[in-house]
């Protein structure tokens, strides 16, 4: 069978810790590329559900530490279902909480997240950094009432660059003051260094490997990166993971 992913807290990047497991349901349902990121939780199976609402359960809203409120989800390598993972974990934080949750487009390189939304993608997070106003004004509702979603927005040749500028900073502290959970979805670590400048300003990075794909090797060396910048690594989730057992057998593991 197969298990869409697996979420691994700080143990370097070893499988310990186990925090959660989804069945593959959700992973086949978002194969469609017209499928938006309700749909594929509307025809994933209850174990499915479940199973993903144990990692924004153990993430978001563990009782035993200050849960971090504003997280970047980042792939180590393109392709490997991160956007999607992200916005997953926005829709069912936001189903669990009473307040809201803002879903940011932090990907200028090949936004994503408008069409798992049906939205476009014309004014966003690039916007608000070459414009005045709140960031509020530069986000729209998506699906629930407290889901936000905030866009790459509108985006010029060169304006990658601006992710290092001083009002990005800014733009992120007013989120941050905004809403009450920020979770930012990033390019692959392992081509660029965009999520490091939205981890220093975020409480943390989930890391999202792929099986089979990813070199544990490039994952450590990404991670080790990120601590030596004093970057906090919230846990890394294992995508597209199989098991050569039955259902039955591997839920009593």
């Amino acid at each position: 069978m197969s298990k869409d992913y697996e979420f691994t807290q700080q143990a370097g990047i070893g499988l310990g810790n186990l925090i959660a497991r989804t069945e593959s349901a959700v992973g086949a349902a978002a194969k469609s590329k017209t499928s938006t990121i309700t749909e594929i939780l509307a025809e994933a199976p209850p174990d499915t559900r479940e199973e993903s609402l144990k990692l924004v359960q153990r993430l978001f809203l563990t009782p035993e530490q200050t849960p971090p409120k504003a997280v970047v989800f980042a792939a180590i390598d393109s392709g490997n279902g991160c956007t999607r993972l992200c916005a997953i974990m926005a829709q069912l934080l936001a189903e669990n909480v009473s307040g809201s949750v803002c879903l940011v487009e932090g990907n200028f390189r090949t936004p994503s997240l408008p069409d798992l939304f049906g939205v476009d993608n014309h004014h966003g997070l690039a916007d608000s950094l070459r414009q005045k106003g709140s960031i509020r004004s530069f986000a729209r509702q998506a699906g629930r009432a407290n889901v936000w979603l905030l866009s790459s927005g509108s985006l010029g040749k060169d304006d990658v660059n601006l992710l290092n500028c001083d009002r990005m900073k800014e733009r992120i502290a007013e989120l941050r003051s905004a809403f009450d959970y920020v979770l930012i979805d990033a390019p692959p670590l392992n081509s660029y260094a965009d999520a490091m400048v939205f981890g220093r300003l975020a409480d943390g990075v989930v890391l999202v490997l792929e099986a089979n794909a990813t070199r544990r090797e490039t994952a450590l060396r990404v991670a080790e990166r990120l601590q030596a910048t004093k970057i906090p690594v919230l846990g890394a989730v294992l995508n597209k993971r199989t098991f050569p057992i039955p259902s039955a057998l591997y839920k009593r593991l």
